[in-house]
């Protein structure tokens, strides 16, 4: 008898204990700041190996280390310097900043230039840069002056080594948030988390899942001015999401819409009906910077750039009756995944 009563008691204390280790496994934990002109967010559960303090110290430091090397915002960052160097100056560049920038030219080469990080001075030019904004379009002049400058065959990128060619401006603004997307999600696995969601500027990533086996939800947005209401709610499993759009950035003149997106083509914004572009990849970067690309592209080579890739994107389109889907097979496959789901 006594054996049993003692038995008892530890039982009890064993399943109170278990029972606490996870609820504190189940527990969502949250930290946000502020990053590259915006916040950044992040979602998980678990416990950090070194604890919260120690980890939102790390997340800091891999953002610190992306902006000290890639913005254009900063005259001291490793890209600034590169845009200031002189003709035939040949910079080596961290690691990091040399991977984005190879991705980049990449995507250069599979667009045939639509895609184009050497954009900067048109972006400035235009007033969606580091310069003071603008309410006006710049003279033609202007913008054929700014051309010049542009062209990512220009950019030599061997290894780790960028040779500056004379008064080439590169902006990674369209790659850079992604990619601090996935460094911080890789800061968080480092940490022994494995289930998060990391947002960057509206660019995210999940893996597994929310406390107790609840799938991430995100919403994308419809794109219109002025308001804020949600066109389609998905489910993200272990993939990275990034949106672009024309609706939120961008000045009006004359009731003409004048968007940040800067075709480096022709120099001026786009002006098809392609109002967001959201692509799903298992790479922030790869995502942040192929919804540029598409938005470039426009509907009609846009969707026949993702079919041909077999790329999940959901293009939506301004219509007189409103805006209209497109979505890639390789999207709908998604979707279709989703609404079997339990």
């Amino acid at each position: 008898m006594k054996s049993r009563l003692l038995l008892i008691p530890f039982t009890l204390l064993l399943l109170f204990v278990l029972s606490a280790c996870d609820d504190a496994q189940q527990r969502l934990s949250a930290l946000s700041g502020p990053t590259m002109g915006t916040t950044w967010s992040v979602k998980f559960t678990g416990s950090p190996r070194d604890g919260i303090p120690a980890l939102k110290s790390e997340l800091e430091a891999a953002l610190e280390q992306v902006n000290q090397e890639m913005s254009t915002y900063r005259p001291d960052s490793d890209l600034s310097r590169f845009n200031q160097a002189e003709a035939g100056t040949v910079q080596t560049l961290p690691e990091d900043f040399a991977k984005v920038l190879a991705a980049a030219q990449a995507l250069s080469r599979d667009t045939n230039g639509a895609y184009d990080v050497t954009v900067g001075p048109l972006v400035n030019l235009w007033g969606f840069g580091p310069d003071p904004d603008r309410f006006e379009p710049p003279a033609d002049e202007d913008v054929q002056a700014a051309l010049k400058r542009i062209g990512w065959q220009r950019l030599t990128l061997q290894g780790r080594e960028a040779t500056q060619p004379g008064g080439l401006y590169v902006d990674l603004s369209s790659i850079a948030k992604g990619f601090g997307v996935d460094k911080l999600a890789g800061v968080l696995k480092e940490a022994g988390i494995s289930n998060y969601l990391v947002e960057v500027g509206g660019e995210l990533v999940a893996s597994g899942t929310k406390p107790y086996g609840q799938p991430w939800r995100v919403a994308i947005e419809r794109p219109e001015v002025g308001k804020r209401e949600v066109e389609k709610v998905l489910k993200l499993h272990d993939i990275a999401i990034a949106t672009s759009g024309d609706y939120r950035n961008f000045f009006e003149e004359d009731g003409k819409l004048f968007s940040h997106t800067i075709d480096p083509r022709t120099g001026y914004p786009v002006t098809h009906h392609l109002a967001s572009v959201t692509v799903l990849h298992e790479s922030c970067m790869m995502a942040d910077a192929l919804a540029t690309a598409l938005t470039v592209l426009g509907p009609e080579e846009g969707v026949a750039f993702a079919r041909e890739h077999e790329l999940p994107v959901l293009f939506i389109v301004r219509t007189h009756e409103g805006p209209k889907e497109i979505l890639t097979p390789a999207f709908q496959a998604v979707l279709d995944s989703q609404k079997q789901e339990k």
